[in-house]
């Protein structure tokens, strides 16, 4: 049996919520992982009489496609979509048998009116939490246009196949056979990439809001909802929603919730500002703020929209240590989320730079999976919690080199090694490895605002206890202010107050 008892009890819910039959076609050989896959196909089919299996040879083996009867829907699984890939092959089953999804009508529009062939590849794994947002979109797609198929790969069931494409990072999407984007997308950032988007426009034809929200992270969101339930006209725009929550694996100091996950914390976020009367402006990235006699945002896409009020919630970013290679070998060797990347450097030598808490959790966790991890921290001392480094020293595969100054990340088409100074005497070493995690902390997405804004040294932008910021109207929330912790739950508090200070400002003025 491949479910256990919890996880079928659920998918028995989800099973009755099909609307039609659905033909499930299985390309199985006799090796062990196309064994659990018919294993997982026949459980399927003997919950609920509305899955119908039959054998058939696909591209992939072991690999199983979902079906309307009479047609190929163009939505396949090579490997078992199992561990984060698992919701997406519940919403396949369901939208498959005709069940709507929970899409705009704008994006589903947009979707159908898509013209031509696109044959989509995505290579994930299954412990990447970025991974399931790409094969979602994708299917659905699949599942809207005729023109469009969609299969996700287990880079791990496929290795000589990762290994010949040169796939170091998960997600990684192609289309026609070329390399076609990395990373988390959206489905309206996807659709974004073939042409299709917004008109700018439509945007700048929009009414002036009363509040409008710039970033949709969790103080982007709570600031939404608080303005929206004063009922008053609220917008976000964003350029994509959750922000970096949608990078955090597991949660668990969110007060009042035990566990849960970045990506479903995120989805519960964008559920509840939809239930509320909020313009929300998705892929929209803000490039300049001016006050006038209303403020006014111009986005990259030379929209410009207005309000009455501003509440910036653009939140951070990961920091790059800015060094020759860095850039040229992202996503070929060079990373910055160890759990989704991590299983690609299965056997494998790896770098992590950074020692403060997130690199030294990074190396722990890369620990368990690759040959051998070296930690390189620039200080002379780790800044990591004492339980954490107590933990990474216990590892026998980890080297710690302390006063390194990374130099350069080598390699020709992927990353071969990394050069560092020793501090200490001057002299330069060079490792060889598959591998570099990057872990050195956030920087504000605060660049934008030039002089515009009240900033610190460090780029964060200054508030009061209000969240009102230099400039009369403007109002600031989150991981790009100078608040002092940057924790969601403190972002969503933040969100809040500067909400009730734009309000405040709207009766006062």
């Amino acid at each position: 049996m491949i479910l256990d008892a919890d996880i079928k009890a659920q998918l028995q819910q989800y099973l009755q919520l099909m609307e039609n039959e659905i033909l499930l076609k299985v390309s199985a050989g006799s090796d062990d992982l196309s064994k659990d896959m018919l294993a997982l196909v026949d459980e399927l089919a003997s919950m609920s009489d509305k899955v119908k299996v039959e054998k058939a040879t696909l591209e992939r083996t072991p690999s199983f496609s979902v079906n309307r009867i009479g047609e190929d829907t163009g939505i396949t699984f090579a490997g078992i979509p199992l561990g984060h890939e698992f919701t997406s092959l519940v919403l396949a089953l369901l939208q498959v048998s005709g069940r709507p999804p929970k899409v705009d009508q704008s994006v589903i529009d947009q979707v159908k009116s898509l013209q031509g062939e696109y044959r989509f590849e995505t290579y994930v794994s299954l412990s990447c939490h970025n991974c399931p947002d790409v094969v979602q979109a994708l299917n659905l797609m699949s599942v809207l246009n005729p023109g469009i198929t969609h299969t996700m790969i287990d880079g791990a069931a496929f290795k000589e196949e990762v290994e010949s494409k040169n796939v170091m990072a998960v997600p990684t999407v192609f289309l026609n056979g070329e390399e076609f984007g990395g990373g988390r997308m959206t489905i309206e950032e996807i659709l974004a990439k073939l042409g299709s988007t917004l008109d700018p426009a439509e945007l700048s034809a929009k009414d002036p809001f009363d509040v409008l929200v710039v970033g949709g992270g969790p103080a982007g969101a709570s600031a939404a909802i608080y303005a929206a339930r004063k009922g008053i006209r609220t917008g976000i725009v964003a350029e994509r929603f959750g922000g970096q929550v949608m990078d955090t694996v597991g949660i668990e100091n969110f007060i009042g919730t035990k566990y849960t996950e970045g990506p479903k914390l995120a989805a519960t976020l964008e559920e509840h500002v939809k239930e509320y009367d909020i313009d929300v402006m998705n892929l929209q990235r803000a490039k300049r703020l001016e006050k006038k006699d209303l403020i006014e945002l111009e986005l990259e896409n030379g929209a410009v929209l207005k309000s009455k009020t501003v509440i910036l919630s653009t939140g951070a970013r990961w920091r790059k240590i800015n060094v020759p290679g860095e850039t040229e070998f992202t996503g070929k060797g060079v990373a910055y989320c160890a759990h989704c990347d991590g299983p690609l450097f299965e056997g494998k030598d790896v770098a992590v730079v950074g020692g403060g808490n997130s690199g030294i959790e990074a190396a722990i966790d890369l620990a368990g999976i690759v040959k051998h991890v070296t930690v390189l921290e620039f200080m002379p001392e780790l800044k990591a919690d004492s339980v954490l480094q107590d933990k990474l020293f216990s590892l026998p595969n980890v080297t710690v080199i302390k006063n390194a100054q990374t130099k350069e990340i080598t390699g020709t088409d992927k990353v071969n090694g990394i050069s560092y100074i020793d501090r200490d005497s001057g002299e330069e070493h060079h490792i060889e490895l598959a591998g570099v995690f990057v872990q050195i902390g956030l920087v504000p997405n605060t660049d934008w605002l030039g002089d515009s804004i009240e900033r610190n040294r460090m780029g964060e932008i200054v508030v009061d206890n209000r969240g009102a910021t230099s400039t009369p109207g403007v109002f600031a929330a989150g991981d790009c202010t100078n608040t002092p912790y940057k924790q969601i739950i403190i972002s969503m508090g933040t969100g809040a107050a500067a909400s009730l200070g734009a309000f405040d400002y709207l009766i006062r003025n």
